[in-house]
């Protein structure tokens, strides 16, 4: 076979493996929704988190996997088992580098995703800018549902230690996060507010 012909069959089998995450993803969220005002699908999500990685320039398929992947195991039924016989032992590590322990109290989940963030493989670190990244444009897009303007800001705070932890990574995501926090503004009950105060 040429090399033409092994690099088509290598960009194929590729593809097939992103739909297969692709849909994956989607029926584990199936029923889900986002906190926004217009309940969005959660699929949404993890989608967005996959395109903040291609669009500041990670292409590695198994990052791209693991962040569609990321919240499967903490919000659905799935288990880390069944990550790593569908998608491999590299894909469910990262997976589970960014699964948070919902057995624990929110703040201590906050307080250990600070903490740990730092020691992260690179992988987590970029899905962790990532999806950090989704989330704070998606609150300046449309608060959640019954947050108040303390509420968002401490998010914002809280989401800066987190992606402090990651810094040295990957520059055009880090870019997009310092724009957010130096500049970000959010609209609740029409009246404009600072993201990050």
């Amino acid at each position: 076979m040429s090399s033409q012909g092994t690099q088509v069959s290598n960009a194929s089998f590729d593809i097939v493996k992103l739909i297969d995450t692709i849909d994956f993803a989607a029926r584990k969220h199936s029923f889900q929704r986002r906190k926004d005002s217009a309940k969005t699908p959660y699929i949404n999500h993890p989608i967005g988190v996959a395109k903040n990685l291609t669009d500041a320039g990670v292409y590695d398929l198994v990052t791209i996997q693991a962040a569609i992947l990321h919240d499967t195991v903490e919000d659905t039924k799935t288990t880390f088992e069944e990550i790593e016989q569908n998608f491999g032992r590299e894909v469910k590590n990262i997976v589970a580098e960014c699964t948070d322990d919902k057995t624990l109290e929110k703040e201590e989940i906050k307080r250990l995703q600070i903490e740990h963030t730092p020691h992260l493989s690179k992988q987590a670190k970029e899905v962790k800018l990532a999806d950090k990244l989704y989330n704070l444009k998606d609150i300046k897009r449309d608060v959640p549902t019954g947050w108040s303007k303390e509420r968002v800001q401490e998010y914002y705070i809280w989401a800066k230690k987190v992606t402090d932890g990651a810094r040295g990574i990957n520059q055009k995501l880090e870019e997009q996060l310092d724009e957010i926090y130096a500049n970000g503004i959010f609209v609740l009950q029409g009246e404009e507010y600072k993201c990050h105060p």
